[in-house]
């Protein structure tokens, strides 16, 4: 018996019969630092899902992740008692191909469908299939294979991001994944993660779990920083504290990439427990000025992104547009209120009723969802697909981009941001008095060591008054730290020329490269 677990295909964020162009295949460039031309980040990201289940199975097992649907057919072709296809809302179409593939050159073959499409009403009719994974699929897929579903979970080792450029510079893949767990007991009304996991699932649920995962892809790999997909880390306090005391105990310094809530941060109390953790990232959902979410009644937003960015942690904050209350007056008030905290990151979404979450059943029931929109732009990043009292679809087009583009304006380039915030943990640290945060200064050195590389070319490409300010300023307090000349900045002013000339002649599309993993070869 074997198994195929595969995303949908390429190309990605291109207009054609399956796709749309504004939904990019990129985290930052997508939905975070889209209007930051040469300063947007260009980063892909794995489908770290199939390689997590394809790890918790004894059945051989291949992961194909971004391929062409050539290389798809290619795959099913070789047969396969098993092909598991997962995809979200937008990429319906892909995922009807696929299935139909697989139903003409591979019959034998049962479809197994998973991800948040799944929630799509109505799917069982819409695309060929065997069975549906909803939910947390570890489990599903081992009782599926007549595996034992209550194995102890093993945890991959995987890259966090590939094919990564700022300003044009290739960088190295320095940074591995952690999946401590799924699901969420905050379950905002919109969130579609929390509602289609549920209850939180944890996968490492001690601080010495996590802890010796580092050390494995440490030994493994070289890799001592680590994105954490995890709705909210923090949340379990004993956790992330028996990490930190683990880490010292032992001389390490792991740096961590981790989501939590506002409130959950005010629970923790000493935030200088993130610096001893190693926390350098920080992605926390601000919503709206209107406390309309429990998750941040009574939250200052302004003092608590003040506090952690003076800690070295660069934030992403996340804002909604087009919530109920909002009009043409009280959206630009929120914008304004979340451009005002002065994260390093901000991401702004259209609100969006997504199949499976408690306000598209919502606003299912009121009639205020647009069936005629097709699934492929219901994104967030375009136009909204429900009906709002103050808003046109085409409006909400201008006002997101208009967002983005407020935010760029008043605070700059978010790499520049994020030199600020390093600078200032590195300070915060050489000065403390607990030795245990004065330890943490050598990881901002080696970040600063890296960053001061693109400042001259951040200078020249510059492209508002308040990324140049910035740059100077920041300049300035690198030279106070390295007094060496730097002739690598001349290089990276070369690559951003090359990136500046490649987007104008070649369009800003980038496709990710395609992955094959072979686990449990028999």
């Amino acid at each position: 018996m074997n198994l195929l677990l595969t995303s949908v295909f390429g190309p990605y964020g291109v207009d054609d019969s399956f796709g749309r162009k504004e939904n990019k295949m990129e985290l930052f460039h997508n939905q975070i630092t889209r209007e930051q031309d040469i300063f947007s980040y260009r980063f892909n990201h794995h489908s770290f899902g199939l390689q997590l289940l394809a790890q918790n199975v004894e059945t051989p097992c291949t992961v194909l992740d971004f391929p062409t649907l050539e290389r798809f057919v290619e795959e099913i072709k070789r047969g396969y008692d098993y092909v598991g296809i997962s995809f979200i809302v937008p990429n319906l179409k892909k995922a009807q191909e696929m299935a139909r593939q697989v139903r003409r050159w591979a019959p034998a073959s049962k479809i197994i469908l998973g991800g948040h499409g799944v929630n799509i009403p109505g799917i069982e009719s819409l695309i060929e299939h065997d069975f549906i994974c909803r939910g947390e699929g570890v489990r599903f897929l081992r009782q599926l294979l007549g595996e034992d579903p209550a194995a102890p979970i093993r945890h991959p080792l995987s890259h966090s991001s590939f094919n990564r450029r700022i300003m044009g510079v290739p960088l190295p893949r320095t940074a591995g994944i952690l999946i401590p767990g799924v699901g969420c007991a905050n379950r905002c009304r919109f969130c579609a993660t929390a509602h289609f996991f549920g209850a939180y699932t944890p996968y490492l649920a001690t601080g010495a779990e996590v802890f010796n995962l580092c050390r494995e892809y440490e030994e493994k790999m070289g890799i001592t920083d680590f994105g954490v997909m995890d709705e909210n880390f923090l949340k379990i306090p004993a956790r992330a504290r028996e990490l930190t005391e683990l880490m010292e105990a032992h001389g390490k310094s792991y740096t961590f990439g981790i989501f939590s809530s506002a409130e959950t941060l005010k629970q923790l109390g000493d935030l200088d427990l993130l610096v001893r953790m190693g926390v350098q990232f920080l992605w926390i959902g601000v919503e709206s000025k209107k406390e309309i979410y429990e998750k941040n009644r009574g939250v200052d937003f302004h003092a608590l992104v003040a506090d952690l960015r003076h800690r070295g942690v660069s934030v992403l904050a996340s804002a909604i547009l087009f919530l109920e209350h909002h009009d043409q007056q009280s959206i630009l008030e929120d914008v304004d209120f979340a451009v005002s905290l002065k994260t390093d990151y901000l991401q702004f979404m259209q609100l969006g009723p997504i199949p499976g979450t408690a306000l598209y059943e919502d606003y299912s029931r009121r009639n205020l969802l647009l069936k005629e929109v097709p699934w492929e732009e219901q994104h967030g990043q375009d136009m909204i697909w429900f009906r709002h009292p103050h808003f046109s679809r085409e409006e909400s087009r201008e006002f997101l981009q208009r967002a983005f583009a407020r935010d760029y304006e008043a605070n700059g380039a978010s790499f520049i941001r994020s030199m600020r915030t390093a600078l200032w943990g590195y300070a915060h640290c050489r000065r403390h008095r607990n030795p245990l945060v004065r330890r943490r200064a050598a990881s901002f050195y080696h970040l600063l060591e890296q960053m001061r590389h693109f400042l001259l070319a951040a200078g020249l490409f510059s492209q508002n008054p308040v990324t140049t300010r910035l740059v100077k300023e920041i300049k300035r307090e690198f030279r106070e730290i390295f007094s060496a000349v730097n002739p690598l900045s001349l290089g990276v002013l070369a690559f951003a020329c090359k990136e500046k000339l490649r987007t104008r002649l070649r369009g800003d599309a980038r496709q990710p490269d395609l992955l094959c993993l072979n686990f449990n070869p028999a």
